[in-house]
C-alpha cells in the first residue's frame, strides 16, 4: 500500500502477496478499509521503532536529530516508499478519506507519535515552542520526501532533499531563530 497507494492495490493483489486466496481475505478482515487501517498502524509502529533505534545510539539530542533528518531525507528513503516513513507514502491517500475512518485515525495517531519523538529532541525549555518546532521540522521532512518522489529522476529531486537537509541542519545548529515567522506586512 505504501508503494502503490491504498487505492492502487486490490484485495486480490494483497492476498496474492500474502500467499492466500481472495476468499480467505474476509476471514481476516471485514473490509479493505479495515486492512488499510491495520497496515497503517503497523507501518507507523515500525517507523516509531526505527526512529527510536536510530536515536538511541546518538551522543546528544542535536546529533540524534541530525541522524534522523539525514536518513529521512535520503535518496534511499525517497526511492523506497514501501519501507520508509508511512507519512510521506500515505498522506495523499489519507487526505482523500472521510474524517471518521479507521485509516485516518491510525494515520493521525502515528503522525502524533512521530511528532512527539521529534519534540523530545528539541533543546528549548518551553514545551509549546518545542512542539511547534517539531511540527515545522516534520512538515519539512515529509513535504520534501513527497516532492522528491514526485520529481524522482530529475535533478530537482536531489536538490529538494539536499535543501531540506541543509535548512534543517542549520535550524538544529541554531542558525535560525525559533520565533514564529511574521506574515508579510505584519
Amino acid at each position: 500500500m505504501r508503494e502503490r497507494g491504498i487505492n492502487g492495490v486490490s484485495v486480490s493483489d494483497l492476498m496474492g502477496a500474502a500467499g492466500l486466496t481472495h476468499g480467505g481475505f474476509y476471514g481476516h478482515f471485514e473490509s479493505k478499509e479495515k486492512l488499510a487501517a491495520e497496515a497503517c498502524t503497523h507501518a507507523f509502529a515500525e517507523s516509531v521503532e526505527r526512529w527510536k533505534t536510530k536515536l538511541a545510539g546518538q551522543a546528544d539530542h542535536a546529533t540524534a536529530l541530525r541522524a534522523l533528518t539525514d536518513a529521512f531525507l535520503s535518496a534511499r528513503s525517497r526511492d523506497n516508499p514501501g519501507t520508509s516513513c508511512p507519512t510521506a507514502s500515505l498522506a495523499c491517500d489519507v487526505a482523500r478519506e472521510p474524517m471518521d475512518t479507521p485509516l485516518r485515525a491510525a494515520f493521525i495517531s502515528g503522525t502524533q507519535q512521530l511528532v512527539d519523538l521529534l519534540a523530545s529532541l528539541q533543546h528549548g525549555s518551553d514545551p509549546e515552542s518545542d512542539r511547534r518546532r517539531a511540527l515545522a521540522q516534520f512538515a519539512t521532512l515529509v513535504g520534501a520526501v513527497v516532492l522528491a518522489r514526485a520529481t524522482a529522476g530529475v535533478k530537482i529531486s536531489d536538490q529538494i532533499l539536499r535543501a531540506a537537509r541543509e535548512e534543517l541542519a542549520q535550524n538544529i545548529s541554531g542558525g535560525t531563530t525559533s520565533k514564529p515567522a511574521q506574515p508579510p506586512g505584519a
